[in-house]
């Protein structure tokens, strides 16, 4: 979770959640693996190339593509380019503030990015105009704008949303769906002593010893992975984890990115 959104719980309220947990319940009454309620809404932004809403709880995120000509990257002549941006706005969370980017959203547009790119998500191939000379460039642009917990899995939900909506489309040229396959389904977790806890909330998070995520495919095979806070995962926590992220994440697909 972003550094400047650490607040202090009182010892109350995390006393609340540790007894929570002991009962197999956590403090807003759902299992370890059950996230929250998830709403999304596809081509939110009427304007974009491609675009969703997504709400996860209370946090809430849109996500926008912008498809341009560019030059291809040098070492990948025959490849389109795609680029992930996270913004988290001054008015998602109180000590949230403007500027340019930080480790923490560094982070999390790294961790999404990583879960498309290596599960090929988007067919860059299919995105060159000219070899070597000119190609299409992908731009994945998510902003924050209410936070309460696991922006991971949110931004993830809203860039793939947006990418499955996207048409790539220029004057003079035929207009074709964004080339989408292999949808990557993230699976964010937060260890409170030893219980792993899926779609942690914000208070979740300010109390985690240490937080994993998991990316997935629908062929079993993990595409990314990001260890965060300082504690440690033993080998065991770590394959539970795996685990849970197969199964979970498989709902997920299921359920909200057909």
């Amino acid at each position: 979770m972003p550094k400047d959104a650490s607040g202090i719980l009182s010892e109350i309220k995390k006393g609340y959640i540790i007894n929570q947990l002991k009962s197999g319940k956590r403090g807003d009454g759902r299992s370890p693996e059950e996230f929250r309620k998830i709403t999304i809404i596809p081509d939110y932004v009427k304007r974009a190339q491609g675009s969703a809403y997504v709400m996860l709880g209370d946090t809430k995120v849109i996500a926008g593509i912008k498809i341009e000509q560019g030059e291809p990257f040098p070492d990948t002549p025959n490849q389109g380019v795609l680029t992930t941006n996270v913004e988290m706005l001054p008015m998602a969370f109180p000590t949230f503030e403007p500027g340019p980017p930080n480790e923490d959203t560094i982070e999390i547009a790294r961790v999404v990015d990583r879960g498309i790119r290596e599960a090929k998500t988007v067919d860059l191939k299919k995105l060159v105009i000219e070899p070597g000379k000119k190609v299409w460039i992908v731009f994945i642009d998510i902003d924050v704008i209410d936070f309460d917990g696991n922006l991971i899995d949110a931004c993830t939900l809203g860039a793939l949303t947006a990418l499955k909506t996207a048409v790539v489309k220029a004057e003079g040229m035929d207009e074709f769906k964004l080339p989408v396959d292999n949808l990557p389904i993230s699976v964010t977790m937060v260890k409170i002593g030893n219980t792993l806890l899926c779609d942690p909330s914000v208070e979740e998070e300010q109390m985690a010893e240490a937080r994993i995520t998991v990316s997935t495919t629908e062929d079993g095979h993990i595409r990314a992975m990001q260890k965060g806070k300082v504690g440690s995962l033993s080998i065991d926590e770590i394959k539970n984890a795996i685990s849970i992220s197969l199964k979970v994440g498989s709902a997920l697909r299921e359920t909200y990115i057909r």
